[in-house]
């Protein structure tokens, strides 16, 4: 199990460094003001989301979902520390989803929001990686 959790690991990091960078990268986007640099932006947004963050995404689930599963559900029904962090996953694939749906709207034109929104967004991961971890190494309760 320490190889699943190992690779787990790998892949959580990641993810993570795709769900700080792209809203980052939107930032940025969302200040140009010049053909150029909206097509690099597009692009950057692009292979950040669907060649790094997805994948990355996709393996650290399923790689956890393994971990589950080697040690048993019955630490999944004792383990209220274990619930939450599912539950912010969940919440995470959802950030991450809806920073999908901002690479298109970028990619079309349609994004309406302002660089300052992208600089709160951005801190929204953060936010859970520290959540996160306290609750895996801490397990409270």
């Amino acid at each position: 199990m320490l190889w699943i959790k190992s690779f787990h690991i790998i892949f959580l990091t990641t993810w993570f460094a795709g769900l700080f960078y792209l809203p980052r990268l939107f930032v940025y986007h969302a200040m140009s003001d010049d053909s150029i640099s909206d097509e690099r932006f597009k692009v950057m947004e692009r292979k950040l989301f669907y060649g790094i963050m997805t994948p990355g995404g996709v393996l650290t689930v399923v790689f956890g979902l393994v971990l589950l599963w080697g040690y048993g559900w019955q630490a999944f029904g004792s383990s209220a520390w274990l619930h939450v962090k599912m539950g912010l996953v969940a919440i995470l694939i959802a950030y991450h989803v809806y920073c999908g749906k901002l690479v298109k709207d970028f990619k079309l034109g349609r994004n309406r929001k302002s660089h300052v929104f992208f600089r709160w967004f951005n801190e929204f991961p953060v936010l859970l990686l520290i959540v996160i971890v306290i609750l895996v190494v801490v397990k409270p309760g």
